[in-house]
């Protein structure tokens, strides 16, 4: 891990019971950078307090929260992980050494559910269905969209990506795929989050994130100019 830099986006909107367990684990060397979208739980006075950098964002929405924490990105390479303590960013030294020895351009999370209320069936059938939809859009062989993921920063911004709703991490997919990325996805345990889920907790929250995506899936192939994942 020394031969890289590493930035950690984690989009956070009212996530303060979870930060310091989330920020304990950001691996030595790396910088976690919360990008609060909106907090009125002290969220970003908590987070600069554990020694975090706080990027606010007053756009709502994940990939408004996802994408400004890229843009205030300076690493080589860029993982994003929920904020909720459902994910350990520890794990993403894993997804870090596979960039760095070029096995994958992008590697992605694919959720294992660990005990009950991790993972709300409405929401793993959302994901399902996604996920489907996803290998005959790409032909990429995923279940998950997971947040979970690691890529070379230059290689995201490149990607140019649009969404700033639910759809931006499946936009993230799609366009790689599409610039003939090499896509790994890893196993990583999913834990029940601290505090109530702002996207898919809800059916309406899941509809309206598979209403996002689903438009994300209707992109023609090459609708932005993608650069490729490979330095």
């Amino acid at each position: 891990m020394k031969s890289v830099t590493v930035d950690v986006v984690l989009p956070c909107l009212n996530e303060a019971e979870a930060l310091p367990w989330v920020l304990a684990r950001i691996p030595a060397g790396w910088r976690a950078v919360v990008v609060d979208n909106g907090s009125d739980d002290g969220s970003a006075e908590i987070a600069r307090g554990l020694g975090a950098t706080v990027v606010h964002e007053s756009r709502r929405g994940f990939g408004a929260a996802c994408h400004a924490g890229l843009m205030a990105a300076e690493a080589d390479v860029v993982c994003f992980c929920d904020c909720d303590a459902s994910l350990d960013p520890g794990l993403l030294t894993g997804f870090v050494r596979s960039v760095e020895n070029r096995e994958a351009d992008l590697v992605l999370g694919r959720r294992r559910p660990q005990g009950r209320g991790a993972w709300p069936l409405h929401a793993r059938a959302g994901n399902l269905a996604l996920s489907r939809m996803l290998r005959r859009r790409t032909g990429l062989r995923l279940h998950d969209l997971g947040p979970m993921r690691a890529a070379r920063r230059e290689a995201l911004l490149g990607l140019e990506l649009t969404d700033r709703r639910s759809g931006y991490p499946l936009q993230m997919v799609v366009r790689a795929a599409d610039g003939g990325w090499k896509v790994r996805e890893v196993d990583v345990p999913y834990l029940p989050r601290a505090g109530k889920s702002k996207v898919t907790g809800t059916w309406r929250g899941t509809y309206q994130a598979v209403r996002d995506m689903s438009r994300v899936l209707a992109e023609p192939v090459g609708s932005a100019a993608v650069t490729g994942g490979r330095r």
